[in-house]
């Protein structure tokens, strides 16, 4: 695996709707293997192996990342801001942001009223944080930050022991990389269907890139690759969130939402592979691109498979690269297994 991409990748800022930088790394990046790559209005970048083949696999991963958006600057100069994606307010305070300004990038830490030297209020809401970036007024904040601007936190990618990894934007850079692996290894096989690696855009908003992927490409089948909770530190209740950990494999979903023949393919595959698969229960919906694909055009079966991943939406996250090793292998191989095409009718 190429980890320098993925450092690079991490790197490079990406909040939902404001995906454009990462996304012209990607896409140069997939230039140098892929037969074809087309990009959309939406922002999404596609990179095709056999564009001809009747049978067509659409692999999406997201390339967006939490963050914020500036909703108001006061008098003094600080800014005030709402969630853009899922945050624990909370865990926001005293951290490094970025601000995406109009002429550069601003440095800014997250501040709270807080109470008498008691620390942080428990029931903290975003509308009470502001991010101090040294503005003296609103008129020179305004010269480089305008209402709507985008900021992430500021953080450095860190190697961890037993081949760990951390770094912000874990959820979903590791997908969109291990994409471009998966494309990669197979541009060297026998491969014979088409397939549509997708390195969409807004899933931690809406979605809309998956919608924008589906209905453009009209796949037979979908394989969503995210990340999951991982549940092997302290304090998780694994009796209610079940058992998770980082080292342990890929992780499966099994619910109404997904297909049950590409997840006998996959496990099947990882079986064939000596690759042990962990699993997770997504009842109703999956909360990923794959509930958007799944239902553009006459419906598309689709499955989701994860890296687990701890501390997710937080301001550091923690991965394995033994993890994503296995799931770029589980893919490649299950993808070529295929040959050229595959029943998916549950009923046959």
């Amino acid at each position: 695996m190429d980890k320098d991409f993925l450092k690079e990748l991490l790197a490079t800022s990406s909040p939902s709707g404001w995906e454009m930088d990462i996304q012209k790394k990607w896409k140069a990046y997939v230039e140098k293997f892929a037969h074809e790559v087309k990009t959309d209005n939406a922002g999404n970048v596609y990179a095709i192996l056999n564009p001809e083949a009747e049978f067509k696999v659409l692999l999406a991963a997201h390339s967006d990342e939490i963050g914020f958006l500036v909703t108001r600057i006061d008098s003094d100069g600080y800014l005030y801001f709402t969630k853009l994606g899922a945050i624990n307010p909370k865990l926001a305070v005293g951290r490094k942001v970025e601000v995406f300004g109009y002429n550069k990038k601003i440095n800014g830490i997250v501040g709270v009223n807080a109470e008498h030297h008691g620390g942080v209020p428990d029931d903290v809401e975003v509308e009470q944080l502001h991010i101090d970036c040294g503005f003296t007024s609103d008129d020179e904040a305004k010269k480089f930050v305008q209402i709507g601007d985008p900021l992430v936190y500021k953080t450095e990618v860190e190697l961890l022991e037993n081949g760990l990894i951390s770094s912000r934007g874990l959820d979903n850079k590791t997908g969109m990389f291990m994409l471009a692996e998966v494309l990669k290894n197979l541009a060297k096989k026998s491969v014979k269907i088409g397939v549509y690696a997708v390195s969409t855009v807004n899933e931690e908003t809406n979605m809309g890139g998956a919608y924008f992927a589906g209905s453009r490409i009209e796949p037979d089948m979908s394989i969503v690759c995210d990340v999951t909770f991982a549940t092997d530190y302290p304090g998780v209740d694994q009796s209610k969130y079940g058992a998770v950990k980082l080292n342990g494999g890929p992780v499966l979903a099994k619910g109404a939402p997904v297909n049950h023949k590409i997840n006998f393919l996959l496990e099947k595959t990882a079986k064939q592979l000596g690759i042990s698969l962990q699993y997770e229960i997504t009842p109703r919906n999956t909360g990923t691109d794959a509930d958007k694909i799944r239902t553009t055009g006459k419906g598309v079966p689709v499955a989701l498979l994860s890296l687990p991943v701890r501390y997710m939406h937080s301001p550091v996250e923690v991965a394995s690269f033994e993890d994503m090793e296995k799931e770029v292998k589980l893919l490649s191989e299950a993808l070529v297994s295929i040959g050229k095409k595959i029943n998916l009718n549950i009923l046959e």
